[in-house]
């Protein structure tokens, strides 16, 4: 058996659908803006539950627009987790301001609170947690931490789509919540595609200016923006996708069960510790382990035909050019402890079980 860690062709959904629209839309001549567009748009802030949604050209320009938006200070103090994809430190300081790496909890990988209240000072402006591999990070806390200090939150949600902490989603508890939908995301694109969404009017209307150079409309500029708007071919796959993405949402739930039943009992793997009331999207399913074993369980799951990924295999801070935190205990080396597990709606159950009945043979191995 031969188990892909993604096959994204076979994660299209509706196939002769999508391609009719495409091709509808290439011969209409229909690239840039227009119905469906602001379809994707009102259809994602109705499924997210925000009040405004901006599409955009990629999450990282969803990530730059939506602290641009804030206004904030030169220099003013961002705090975010050291271990994300690089968009959120970037976003960072492209907006000319300071990056605060903070530590991560090692039940979810999200950032971690203690840490979170020692770096929290007078320069802190903004705090930007990750709902990382699609599991919701404690954001009602990150709130009463931040009560009354004049600290904005953006949400970087770009593998969280769907994710939800009791039964309000990801992305709507701070000022902005930013998502990508590269094809890889759970709800990916044909390409690069973002959006940021928010419930603040000021927000809305200032982030639509920053994506298209300044202006509203063709002519109407009043600063000088950027281009990055999402194309009209990718919001049409998406409106396609978002339809039956609840169904997504439920399969992947249902493997990530099987994994945790068949991979409790292994003294050698830590697994997520998720909070019962909220839901997951289960973007990846990462497990941890020692360091000594980590890269021959990926050589031994490879030999049986089995394709992992490692997310991520460093801390941002391990970067020379972003600051070297080095107090940070509980991210240390964990990029060299993770293995990301194939999870996606295509998998089968007993492809999944196949996994772990691998993972069980290396450890029982590794014993004698």
């Amino acid at each position: 058996m031969r188990i892909k860690f993604t096959n994204l062709y076979k994660l299209i959904p509706e196939k002769k659908n999508i391609f009719f629209k495409i091709n509808s839309l290439i011969k209409k001549s229909q690239f840039v803006g227009g119905k469906e567009v602001k379809k994707f748009e009102k259809s994602f802030s109705n499924y997210v539950g925000a009040k405004y949604c901006v599409s955009l050209g990629n999450g990282t320009d969803a990530l730059e627009i939506a602290v641009n938006s804030l206004n904030l200070k030169k220099g003013s103090e961002v705090i975010l987790p050291v271990n994300t994809w690089i968009s959120t430190a970037e976003a960072v300081l492209s907006n000319n301001l300071k990056i605060v790496f903070c530590d991560v909890n090692l039940d979810d990988y999200s950032i971690c609170l203690k840490d979170l209240k020692k770096k929290i000072n007078k320069k802190t402006r903004l705090v930007m947690p990750v709902h990382l591999y699609g599991n919701p990070t404690n954001i009602p806390e990150i709130k009463k931490l931040i009560k009354n200090k004049n600290i904005k939150i953006i949400e970087d949600c770009a593998q969280a789509h769907g994710a939800r902490i009791k039964r309000k989603h990801v992305g709507t508890f701070g000022d902005i919540g930013t998502f990508s939908f590269f094809p890889g995301k759970n709800l990916g694109a044909f390409g690069d595609g973002g959006a940021l969404v928010t419930n603040s009017s000021k927000i809305y209307n200032l982030s639509l200016r920053l994506r298209n150079h300044g202006a509203k409309l063709k002519y109407d500029h009043k600063f000088s923006g950027r281009n990055s708007r999402l194309d009209t071919l990718q919001a049409a796959v998406l409106n396609v996708k978002l339809k039956s993405y609840k169904e997504v949402i439920k399969k992947r739930a249902k493997l990530a069960k099987l994994y945790n039943k068949n991979l409790s009992n292994i003294k050698n793997i830590k697994l997520f510790k998720l909070v019962k009331k909220n839901t997951s999207s289960f973007h990846q399913f990462v497990i941890r382990v020692n360091i000594d074993k980590r890269d021959k369980l990926k050589k031994y799951l490879q030999k049986n035909n089995i394709e992992t990924m490692i997310h991520y295999p460093y801390m941002l801070n391990e970067l020379n050019f972003f600051p070297n935190t080095k107090n940070l205990k509980k991210s240390k080396s964990l990029g060299k402890k993770i293995i990301s597990l194939p999870i996606s709606e295509e998998h089968s159950f007993k492809e999944i079980n196949y996994v772990t009945k691998k993972i069980q043979e290396f450890f029982k191995n590794s014993q004698k």
